[in-house]
């Protein structure tokens, strides 16, 4: 298999996204799980931005790593500054780590009009910057902002500041498509030129406002580019970078290139859910490979083929990355989409069972009654258990009180009380929230931490009510939704009520012991 590297560039790039704000810990959580997964270049932050970046590679220097080298970001120096005076670049020094990633202007727009100075100064600029650090003994990535956008207006001088980078020693050229506007076609065309012009390895970095920055890169490296920049989800700046999750698998699985161990493409799916945990965002279900909706079929037709043979509808074994394959419950789906799910409880019954047809007929029932399991799998899990016999509650609700008050200026308004039986015994707590749900889910979570400790992993993530029958008005049902998380899987869970609490209670207990099931493999 080709070597590419693969650059990572979470903890920077991502870090710059809407929303997104990493702590020291946090930085340090998901440099291991990149190393983890293989990564072989981390990009971790600007140690001359912020003291917080400082303190992590102060601590992120001691650990030691597998697959990664941590790379500290910066600028060239200064308009006429001297390298060793320029405040940036001792920063840069005192991050200490073996490599480091020096970006400079390549259009002279950028040169003129945004840093206002000549462009022989920023090709000495570029010069003088890489070659003060190759002399410390670093290893340089040159960063070439603005690149595709600098050729097209100049293409002599972008040329030129590479070679300012090259003469230098720059150890790898990386092309930016800073503004993310390129098409795959131009980068390819010029990627490959400057491959042929200079003997070093040259590297991609794709922003994605035009929704290409995936196929930009792999345009990049079917031209000669060996190293791929990009973050964990596509997470960065306006629209995000390009997404590493989806060009490795790429890259590995269909064209014969090798990203990370093949050993560790399985961690990827698990990898980018805990990234996004961390980040405190919500994972995009939709995501090629890593995606929750990735390798899920609803028509019955889907389901009964991919039951055949799965690459009826799937380009690759969802297994091979860490995911898995999902059936909808829905009114088009088909006995086969029922029976994958029994299976996951029984898998001696088959489409004529008598308990597959007892199940088949709950499912209609519980249709009838307003339940919609299509996204709501976790809670489909629980009604087939109940159907064989194979469910028992991990807890007795006693009885529970919601109030809602006027919103403070804390955003609480909502508080709960509840009491809860675990093999006979009791438990009462009370919580606050915003709102009744919040207030009610911390207080159930807080009342049984003292019997099941690890229900501190979970949280709920997302809450969507929808009324059944408007014509009904306030008498009318509703059906909840919640979606819950440990950091490392997402299920969701419905309940349907005329009461709003009441529905919103079934959806939570549903959460809670479809966590505990799993948590104890039963």
């Amino acid at each position: 298999m080709k070597e590419l590297v693969i650059y990572d560039s979470t903890l920077r790039d991502g870090a710059q996204a809407q929303g997104i704000s990493f702590s020291v810990e946090d930085k340090l959580k998901i440099v291991e799980a990149l190393d983890r997964l293989g990564v072989k270049y981390i990009e971790a932050g600007n140690p001359g931005s912020n003291p917080k970046d400082l303190q992590f590679f102060e601590r992120v220097n001691r650990i030691k790593f597998k697959n990664a080298k941590i790379i500290a970001f910066g600028s060239t120096r200064r308009v006429n500054m001297s390298v060793g005076e320029d405040a940036n670049v001792k920063s840069l020094l005192k991050a200490d780590t073996p490599a480091v990633a020096i970006f400079g202007k390549t259009w002279d727009f950028q040169v003129e009009e945004i840093l206002k100075t000549t462009l022989d100064e920023n090709l000495k600029m570029i010069y003088d910057t890489i070659s003060f650090f190759k002399n410390k003994g670093k290893e340089v990535v040159y960063d070439a902002e603005h690149f595709f956008d600098g050729y097209k207006a100049n293409p002599e001088y972008a040329m030129k500041t590479l070679k300012a980078a090259y003469d230098a020693g720059a150890d790898c050229l990386c092309l930016c498509d800073t503004n993310g506007g390129c098409f795959p076609s131009y980068i390819n065309e010029i990627t490959g030129m400057v491959a042929k012009t200079f003997n070093v390895s040259v590297g991609i970095h794709c922003h994605n406002d035009n929704g290409m920055a995936v196929a930009g890169s792999i345009a990049a490296v079917e031209a000669g580019a060996t190293q791929i920049q990009g973050t964990m989800n596509g997470f960065g700046e306006r629209c995000g970078n390009a997404n590493l999750c989806t060009i490795i698998p790429n890259l590995q699985l269909k064209m014969d290139y090798n990203c990370i161990p093949q050993e560790s493409m399985d961690k990827i799916t698990s990898i980018a859910r805990y990234v996004s945990e961390i980040a405190n965002v919500t994972h995009e279900e939709r995501a090629p490979y890593v995606g929750n909706c990735a390798f899920a079929h609803k028509a019955g037709m889907h389901a009964d083929a991919v039951n055949k043979n799965t690459t009826a509808y799937e380009h690759v074994d969802p297994s091979i990355v860490g995911n898995e394959r999902i059936f909808l419950m829905s009114e088009v789906a088909g006995r086969s989409a029922v029976l994958n799910y029994i299976n996951e409880v029984d898998r001696s019954l088959t489409k004529d069972s008598p308990e597959t047809k007892l199940i088949l007929g709950k499912l209609k029932e519980m249709e009838f009654e307003g339940y919609q399991y299509e996204g709501a799998e976790a809670s489909f899990e629980l009604v087939i258990r109940k159907v064989l016999g194979r469910y028992h509650p991990f807890f007795e609700l006693r009885e529970f009180k919601v109030i809602v008050n006027e919103p403070s200026l804390e955003g609480i308004n909502s508080s709960a009380m509840i009491k809860i039986k675990v093999d006979g015994l009791e438990e009462i707590t009370a919580a606050e929230g915003d709102g009744p749900v919040n207030a009610l889910d911390r207080a159930v979570r807080k009342a049984l931490e003292r019997f099941y400790p690890n229900i501190k992993e979970m949280k709920l993530t997302d809450y969507k009510v929808r009324v059944l029958d408007s014509a009904s008005a306030t008498a009318a049902k509703v059906r909840v939704l919640i979606e819950s998380t440990d950091g490392k899987e997402v299920w969701t869970t419905i309940g349907v009520s005329t009461d709003i609490i009441d529905a919103s209670w079934k959806a939570l207990v549903d959460s809670i012991e479809y966590k505990l099931i799993k948590e104890q493999g039963i």
